[in-house]
C-alpha cells in the first residue's frame, strides 16, 4: 500500500507540474481574448465650447425685440439671446470667416454678411443659416454692414461694394459698379437714401435706391455710420472724431467742432437721444436737435473699441472688442 501511495503521489506531482506549466499560457490567452473581444463601456462626453469666449470679437449686433438679440463676429460666430442678453447660444454657419454685420426683419428672419463677400440668411430664428447668393468679385469684397429699410436689405463693403436684397437676404444684386473705395453705411427715409464711405464720400438717392449721385461735402475723412431721427434731422460720424449734422434731410451738412480725436464707428437715435460710440470706450450723446454734444465713456475705465451700439428694451448692447450690455450706468461684459 505504501508503494501504491508513493506511485499516486508521484503521479499527482507530475500532474501539478504540468498544470503549473500551462498557467502562463492561460494568462496570456486570457489577456489576448480581452484585448480583442472585450470592449470597454466608458462613456466619452463631448465638451461643447462656450457661446462667448474671452478671445471673441463681435462686430455687429441687432435686437429685433426687447428680449431677442443676435451678434456676429470672429470665426463665423453667430450667437443669439432670447432673454434680453442674460444667456446666449451659438448658432452654426458653414464658414470660419469673420462676420461683420447683421440685420433682422423680425425674431425669425435675419441676414448676416462678412469677409470674402459672404452672406447668410435665416427664416427660423437661426436654427439654420443658409448661404446667400452674392455677386462674385476678383477683389476682396469684404461686406462691412447690412441694414434693412422698408423690407429691403442693403449691404455695403470694400471696393464700392453695394448690394440689395428684396427676398429676405436669399439673393443680393449689385447696385453700383466696383471702385477702389469702401462704402461703410447707408440710411433711408422713405425713398430718400444717403450712402457714406471712405474719404468722406457721400451719395444720395431720391428714387428708393435705383439711382445714386455724388453729394460732395466739406469733410474728407472717412464716414463710418449715419442715422436719422426725423425726415430732416440726421447725424454722420467717422474717423478721427468726425461728427456731422444735418437739419434739412442731408441737403447740407455741418461739421461739429471735434470733441475727441478717437475714431467714431456707430451712431443711433434711440427715440430719446443721440448716442455715438467708438474707439477706446468713447461715447458721445446729444438731445434732439443734435447741437449740445457731451463727451463721455461707455463705462468709466472702459477702453475697448466699439463698432456698434443698439437699443434693446431697457438697455443697450455694444459690440466690438467684446460684447457688452449697458444698463443703468453699469456695463456687463458677456462671457466674463
Amino acid at each position: 500500500m505504501v508503494e501504491q501511495a508513493e506511485k499516486e503521489e508521484g503521479g499527482f506531482a507530475k500532474l501539478l507540474n504540468f498544470l503549473t506549466s500551462l498557467l502562463p499560457i492561460a494568462i496570456i490567452g486570457g489577456l489576448l481574448y480581452a484585448g480583442f473581444f472585450v470592449k470597454g463601456s466608458t462613456d466619452v462626453k463631448k465638451v461643447e465650447p462656450k457661446a462667448v469666449e474671452r478671445r471673441d470679437n463681435f462686430y455687429s449686433i441687432i435686437a429685433p425685440t426687447d428680449q431677442i438679440a443676435w451678434a456676429v463676429g470672429t470665426g463665423g460666430k453667430i450667437i443669439r439671446s432670447e432673454d434680453g442678453g442674460k444667456s446666449w447660444i451659438r448658432q452654426q454657419t458653414s464658414t470660419i470667416e469673420n462676420l461683420q454685420g447683421i440685420a433682422a426683419w423680425d425674431a425669425q428672419t435675419a441676414v448676416a454678411v462678412g469677409n470674402r463677400g459672404l452672406a447668410f440668411h435665416t427664416t427660423d430664428g437661426g436654427k439654420t443659416w443658409k448661404p446667400s447668393s452674392v455677386p462674385k468679385s476678383d477683389n476682396p469684397n469684404k461686406l462691412l454692414r447690412v441694414s434693412i429699410f422698408d423690407g429691403t436689405a442693403w449691404a455695403v463693403g470694400e471696393f464700392g461694394g453695394f448690394f440689395r436684397s428684396d427676398d429676405k437676404g436669399a439673393t443680393f444684386a449689385r447696385v453700383l459698379p466696383e471702385k477702389d473705395s469702401a462704402l461703410n453705411a447707408v440710411s433711408f427715409r422713405g425713398k430718400n437714401g444717403i450712402l457714406v464711405g471712405e474719404f468722406g464720400s457721400m451719395l444720395t438717392s431720391s428714387d428708393g435706391g435705383a439711382t445714386w449721385v455724388d453729394a460732395p461735402v466739406e469733410n474728407k475723412v472717412s464716414l463710418m455710420s449715419i442715422a436719422f431721427s426725423t425726415e430732416t434731422e440726421g447725424v454722420a460720424v467717422g474717423l478721427a472724431g468726425t461728427l456731422m449734422t444735418t437739419a434739412d434731410g442731408g441737403a447740407t451738412w455741418t461739421l461739429v467742432p471735434p470733441l475727441t480725436r478717437e475714431h467714431l464707428f456707430s451712431v443711433i437715435w434711440d427715440t430719446n437721444r443721440w448716442v455715438v460710440v467708438g474707439d477706446k470706450g468713447i461715447m458721445l450723446t446729444a438731445e434732439a436737435g443734435a447741437k449740445d454734444w457731451k463727451l463721455g465713456k461707455v463705462f468709466e475705465g472702459d477702453i475697448a473699441w466699439r463698432t456698434q451700439i443698439v437699443k434693446g428694451g431697457s438697455h443697450y448692447y455694444v459690440a466690438g472688442a467684446n460684447l457688452g450690455i449697458l444698463e443703468d450706468g453699469k456695463l456687463t461684459i458677456v462671457g466674463r
